[in-house]
């Protein structure tokens, strides 16, 4: 696991899910290792959160009502270029893994998630985007 530096942890990720249920896993898992989260219920309140706040990663949920993970993902790119984005999906079949990488998805978690494969995976796209310091640049 790469980890990051205490006083490095000043990341804020986004949590975009329909399910709270999934949104609090998500949560339990990133905030205790010091990483600012802000939760999404839907993909039209996280385009609102990325037209407002500083984010460093995404965490989307494949399937959302109204729009997909992938379409959000495009939408805040528009906004924030080149923020790394995770999918959490229950489908992660061999066409969603291929949507993904054309999307320039960092990764595909499938639910339910796996608190090892959520960590080593947040840390791993932090430091490929950021740098191996861990340190957020600020905004």
């Amino acid at each position: 696991m790469v980890a990051l530096a205490p006083e490095k942890q000043d990341f804020a990720i986004l949590i975009a899910d329909d399910e709270a249920s999934s949104r609090e896993t998500l949560k339990g898992i990133v905030e205790p290792l010091g990483f600012r989260t802000l939760l999404a219920p839907s993909a039209e309140i996280a385009i609102d959160i990325i037209r407002t706040t500083s984010i460093h990663l995404a965490l989307l949920d494949l399937n959302m009502p109204r729009m997909t993970g992938l379409e959000l993902l495009q939408l805040a790119r528009q906004v924030v270029l080149g923020l790394p984005a995770i999918l959490v999906t229950a489908d992660a079949s061999v066409r969603v893994m291929r949507e993904a990488q054309r999307a320039d998805v960092y990764s595909v978690i499938p639910k339910p998630v796996s608190r090892s494969v959520v960590i080593y995976t947040v840390t791993r796209a932090l430091a490929q985007r950021y740098g191996q310091s861990g340190s957020a640049p600020s905004a």
